[in-house]
């Protein structure tokens, strides 16, 4: 498979989207009161993780150790930098905040969905006076994120300042004949057409961030 890069290539061929991910992420601040790092909690479709992981139980014990997934967890996160990480932050005066490789990373098996976690340190530190916007989201739409609410919430404050406080938004529903639109996009096809992107670009999760 080639659509990813190898990542999300993985994915077993249907249409737009291949993927779908629960996400949750961590925000890293300094002693400083400056956010240095995000960290990503992705798991991953019952699918695109029983697919992925197909011949990885080397010792055939019926489970996967985070050392038999590190060979699929090295090719996703050096795939996934092509991509921007699928995460972007625009600081309080409207720049894109550019990161550096993942420092740490592994994926787990969860009751058969796969979880990859990863932490992504900022190129600098970013203020965090005023409002800050985190996205986490496909552009072309290929991998369908979805912030859920379980213990802690979707976006988490980690060292912020104590006055800071986040709004967690979603994408909202997509109109059935946008998403059937989609659905006839060829699998091997990982652009979409110009007509088609625009019907994604509200596809976004993150949070804005606001501290004094």
């Amino acid at each position: 498979a080639t659509a990813l890069a190898g990542v999300f290539a993985a994915a077993p061929a249907v249409a737009h989207p291949h993927v779908w991910v629960d996400a949750k992420a961590e925000v890293v601040f300094d002693d400083k009161g400056e956010i240095i790092a995000i960290r990503n909690i992705w798991r991953f479709d019952d699918a695109y993780s029983a697919f992925a992981s197909q011949g990885l139980d080397t010792d055939r014990d019926g489970k996967l150790s985070v050392d038999e997934l590190k060979p699929l967890a090295d090719i996703n996160v050096e795939s996934l930098k092509d991509y921007a990480y699928f995460t972007f932050i625009t600081a309080a005066d409207g720049k894109d905040v550019d990161f550096d490789k993942p420092t740490e990373y592994w994926l787990q098996d969860n009751g058969g969905r796969l979880i990859l976690f990863f932490t992504l340190p900022t190129k600098a530190p970013v203020k965090a006076a005023g409002s800050i916007r985190l996205e986490i989201y496909d552009p072309t739409f290929f991998v369908a994120f979805r912030m859920i609410d379980d213990k802690g919430g979707p976006v988490v404050l980690d060292g912020a300042p104590q006055a800071c406080a986040t709004k967690t938004f979603r994408p909202p529903d997509m109109d059935p004949a946008a998403a059937a639109a989609l659905a006839a996009v060829p699998a091997d096809q990982r652009e979409l057409p110009p007509a088609l992107q625009l019907l994604t670009e509200g596809q976004t999760n993150g949070a804005d961030i606001t501290c004094p």
